[in-house]
Order: C-alpha cells, then structure tokens, then sequence
C-alpha cells in the first residue's frame, strides 16, 4: 500500500494519540472515575507511536507517497497489539511479572525489538548500537575479568525487564516525552501555524535589521525567540533560517558563515527558557524538582550564551564592513508589535504557572496552548487566522512531530534499564573518579568529551539519558552540585548539534545556505567557541546557575561577559579595527583570566580583578588607536 492509502489510518492514529495525551494531562481518568495506571496510559501512546512510525516513517528516507511493504504494516500492528495488550493487562501482569509469563516474554520482545528498529529509523544507529552493545554486555559480561564484570543476566529476564518494567522502557524517560513534553511541542504547533514564527522573525528584523550585521544579529535574536518554543536545533534552523540565512548571504557575509551563524543560534534554542528542549525536562525529573527551577537556573547560562554570539557576529560584520539593512525594508517595531499584540500574553501564563501558580509544567502549557488556540482563531496575525478545521488539523498534527521524540526517550529507558540491571553505573562512577585523580577540571573535561562523541549522530535527549546516568554520579561525588552537574552533561550533549563530524544542525544550515557542510561545521564551532566554555562556568560557579549572593552573582556574570567579549576580539581579530597577531594573543589571555572561576583556586578574585583592569587598558587603547570606528558600506 502507499503513503496516500494510509493517509486516513495515520491521521486517525495521530488524533488518538494527542486526544489522548490532553485527556491523561486534562485528568480525565480520575474526572470519570476510571482507575489507570500511568504505565496503561504509557504503553496506549507508545504503541499508538510505533504504528505511525512503521507506517509513515520509511527507512532510507523514501517520499511520504512511498510504497509502505507488508512487513512494515504488519509491523506496526504487532506493536500496537502488543502495547494494548499491556495497556489492558498490566494491573495482572505487573504481579506475575517476576515470574517471567510467556505472555509477558512475548509482548515484551515485539516491543523491544520494534523500538530499537524504530530508534534506527527516527534516529540513526548511534543509540541502536549503544543499546545493543549494553544488551550484550548485560548477558556476557559476567564472563570479563574483575571490576569490569557485570551480574549475569538472563534473556528471558532482560527482555521482560526492559520491556515491562517501570525503571525501563515504561519509565521516567517516556513519561516525561509523552505527559510533559507533548503539551509544550502542542503549543509551540499552535503558535508557528497562527503566525507566531513570523512574529519572532519580524520582531527581530524590526529590533536589529538596521544596526551592522543587522541580518546576522536578526538570526542570533530570532533564533533565541523561536528556540523558546522550539526546543529543537533542526527545527529552529528550518523554522527561522530559510529568512535569516539569504538574508546574511545578501548582505555580505560568506555562505559558510552564515549558515554557521544560524546553526549555532539554533541550537541554543534547547537552553532558552521558558520552553528550553525535552532534555531539560528529564533534568527535572532526574532532580525530583520542579521544571521551574531548572528554568531558573538555565537562565543566565542561556543570556551569557546568547550574548556571546551576538558579540561574536558583531565584531565579524565590523570586520567585514557589513552595515545593515535599510530602513524602508525592514517592519516598524510598532507595526509588528501591535499586530502580535496577544503573543506575550501565552507565555505569561506560561511563566505564572510555574512561577507563581505552582502548576505542574504540563498544565500551565496545556492552558498556555489554549489561550494560542483562542488568539490565533479570533485574532491571528498579518491577517491570518485559523478556523476551526485547521485549528483541528494543527492539534492532530502534533502527533506527527512527536514521533521521534517518544521513539529515542523509550530508547532511552532501554539503556536506563540495562544499566540499572548490569549495576555498571555505579561501577562507572567509581572509575571516572579514580580515572581523574579526584580533580574536578579534569573529570568536567572527561565528561565533556564523552558526552559530544556520543552526540555525533545521537539526540540530545538520548545523550543527556546516558550521561546522567553515567557521568553526572561522578560530577556530584567530586562535589559539583547536581543541578550543575545535570546541566553540565545536558549542555554538552546539545553542542554535538554544531561539532563536527556529524553536526545535524550545521548541516541543516549548510543545505539552506549551499555551504559545504564539512565547512560550516568548523565554522559554527570557531563561531560559537564561547559556548563550548559557558557549561565549565557554571559548573564551577554556582552563581551563574542563580545560586549565591546577588552582588556574587551580578560580579560573575559581568566577568564572564566581559571575558567573552575579549575572547571573541581575539578570535575574530578585530575589536575596533583589525588587531595583529601579538595584540590577539594578549586579547585572549586576558579573556581567560576574566572567565577563571572565583571558586576555582585560591587568589581566582585577584585574577578576573587584574583581567578587569588589563580589559580595561587593552579596550581604552583600541579607542585611542582607532578613534573613530571604519565606515561601512551603504
């Protein structure tokens, strides 16, 4: 059969599956009285979601028209067999479970081995070979010499945990996908398709259009803008640099550096409050603390991540003589924002219902999408409203871009419930320890490494999983908080979207550019150099996460910006004209001296003070250098 065929069957699942998901977050079970586990619910949507993968999402990237082969249909029926018959089942099941029932056993092993080729399909192989390496492991590790030995580990008992059990595939990880990310991925559905995306890239084409390098700096802000409801670093560069990407190529800068520019101010968009990606959710989770708390503490990492690029674009446009755009072309701030004047209301309510109502995350999106799904049908925007029927078809169609984000958090919990079983995690811990001489530094720049070689092909989401539950032990044993430690390995695991070899964002700009994706790849990673040091920052000073005195806070923020500033005059070279190479390295130095850390050695204060002072002589210098800035081009 063929993709149009089945065109009926898949919306049909798609609605089922979001109806389903705002009726478990809506409390609709416990309104009628209806006694659910949250497991039942759970495997209802998983199986829902494999049944659309086998039935929409095509190995080889084949058109959506595509012939879909037997096996595939087959496929997804058995997976959503299999998941309903848990769904029905599982209050028996759950109390025979220990005994390992051929039901069971069955049932279990169509869901694992679906989801692992499903995992393939949405994800690639990286997280496919993770979890079968870890599945062997499980099984032959007992057979390795001394520490690195694991408990044996039977098939039947490994298939039924994995598949069943609730610290597996039926865990924490798809909870959090399907209950509280969903509902967010709802909004920012409603909010793209009644002109939301248009109103960020206008807002930032009003604000920063005509100022030097305006076209890069309109990425940079409308990057950070759609990357709070986006979440996603592909979908943010998609979504925001088919406008910003000709628009930087038009205005001078070089097809590489532009598609550079927007993928590092795409990926981003996973840190930047208030929506931030599906891995700042499980941090949450992991912590046991409210979402709103993460938000918080990603805040500043967020601004000081942003303003480093915006600096960085800066000094490349006054280095390649770059001016803005004009005037006449560019939308009136006024104009645009009393048309998207009912934008910012969604997203107060967003914010006073984690801040200020203590609402759980999933209820204060759910009411958020609500209030987008009032404005966007009676108001809209430019003229653009929905009906009701497309208002329908957005809801249902959010089903479809959720697909791979269940797919990699179930896989996900398949690589939780083998490290559970094996007990390799606290094995791991204790050697990362040993391995790093109980030096902190060390041990940050270990699970650094880590974590961006197991990001080259791998969703953040399924490397934040693996090193939360590898690395981030260690980092909270060597005495780093865990809300640093978390955000750490989180952080590190969304900045394999821009390093290369395999950097999905990068490439992604790189095709709207006509880049070589090889290039631009190295480029957003010279572009974006700061951010690969704003997580060693934070983890080090708990005040960039928010944590400490205000006046403490204030200072290490301030040093930071400063060090970036005169770390990116360096990179560049260029500050207030061109800057000779003893000048850059001088630059640099000085920069490192304001990011070092108060906390990180004793006399770390007198080192970001003199840094200050040099920063200081080093820019009044440049002033009386260069006394007036070089003229750029109309």
């Amino acid at each position: 059969m063929s993709g149009k065929q089945l065109a009926p069957v898949n919306f049909l699942l798609q609605a089922l599956l979001i109806l389903t998901v705002i009726a478990f977050v809506g409390n609709l079970p416990t309104i009628l009285n209806l006694p659910l586990f949250t497991e039942q619910f759970l495997a209802t949507v998983l199986g829902l979601t494999i049944a659309l993968v086998y039935l929409g999402c095509k190995p080889g990237g084949a058109p959506a028209d595509a012939h879909i082969p037997w096996w595939d249909i087959a496929a997804g029926i058995a997976g959503l067999a299999a998941c309903l018959y848990i769904a029905i089942d599982y209050p028996d099941m759950i109390n025979r479970m220990v005994y390992r029932p051929l039901d069971g056993i069955l049932v279990a092993t169509i869901i694992v081995l679906l989801v692992l080729e499903a995992t393939r399909r949405t994800a690639g192989w990286s997280l496919t070979i993770v979890i079968l390496a870890l599945c062997a492991y499980a099984m032959l590790g007992f057979l390795l010499p001394g520490e690195f030995a694991s408990r044996p580990v039977d098939l039947s008992r490994l298939v039924v945990y994995l598949g069943i059990d609730t610290n597996a595939l039926l865990g924490q990880s798809l909870n959090v996908a399907i209950v509280i990310v969903l509902p967010f991925i709802l909004m920012g559905q409603i909010l793209t398709r009644s002109g939301g995306g248009d109103y960020f890239t206008d807002l930032a084409m009003a604000a920063m259009g005509r100022y030097r390098g305006g076209s890069a700096k309109i990425a940079v802000v409308g990057s950070a803008l759609f990357g709070t409801i986006s979440g996603s670093a592909v979908a943010n560069v998609a979504g925001v640099g088919v406008i910003t990407i000709p628009m930087m190529k038009r205005s001078g800068f070089p097809p590489t550096m532009a598609g550079a520019i927007e993928a590092i101010g795409s990926t981003g968009g996973q840190l930047m409050p208030p929506v931030m990606g599906a891995a700042a959710f499980l941090v949450a989770e992991y912590l046991q603390v409210p979402y709103r708390e993460v938000m918080i503490a990603a805040l500043l990492p967020a601004i000081l991540y942003y303003a480093a690029l915006f600096i960085q674009v800066d000094l490349e446009a006054a280095k390649r003589n770059i001016a803005g755009a004009p005037v006449d072309r560019l939308p009136a701030l006024g104009r645009v924002l009393l048309q998207g004047w009912h934008f910012p209301i969604p997203f107060a309510i967003l914010i006073l219902g984690l801040v200020s109502w203590n609402l759980q995350a999933e209820y204060a999106a759910l009411l958020s999408s609500i209030a987008l799904l009032f404005f966007a049908m009676v108001f809209g925007y430019n003229g653009k409203r929905l009906n009701p029927l497309e208002a329908f078809k957005t809801i249902v169609g959010t089903a479809g871009v959720v697909l791979d984000i269940v797919i990699v958090t179930a896989a996900a919990g398949l690589v939780i419930g083998v490290l559970n079983l094996t007990g390799v995690a606290f094995g791991l811990t204790l050697q990362l320890l040993t391995i790093s001489g109980n030096s902190i530094l060390i041990l940050l720049i270990a699970t650094a490494a880590v974590a961006i070689i197991l990001g080259m092909g791998m969703p953040t989401v399924g490397v934040y999983v693996i090193m939360a539950t590898l690395a981030a032990p260690a980092l909270v044993k060597a005495g780093i908080s865990p809300m640093q430690a978390h955000l750490f390995v989180m952080y590190f695991g969304m900045l394999s979207m821009v390093t290369p070899p395999v950097a999905f964002a990068a490439f992604a700009a790189a095709n709207i550019a006509g880049a070589d994706f090889w290039k631009t790849g190295w480029t957003a990673a010279r572009v974006g150099w700061s951010a690969y040091i704003v997580p060693f920052l934070f983890a080090l000073s708990p005040q960039l996460i928010l944590r400490g005195d205000p006046i403490e806070v204030a200072t290490s923020a301030t040093t930071a910006l400063l060090g970036v500033f005169m770390g990116s005059a360096a990179v560049v070279g260029f500050l207030r004209g061109p800057l000779a190479i003893p000048a850059r390295a001088l630059y640099l130095v000085i920069g490192i001296m304001l990011l070092f850390p108060v906390d990180l050695f004793t006399g770390a204060g007198y080192v970001n003070l003199l840094g200050v002072l040099l920063a200081a002589a080093a820019i009044a210098y440049e002033f009386f250098r260069v006394p007036t800035r070089p003229k750029l081009a109309a």
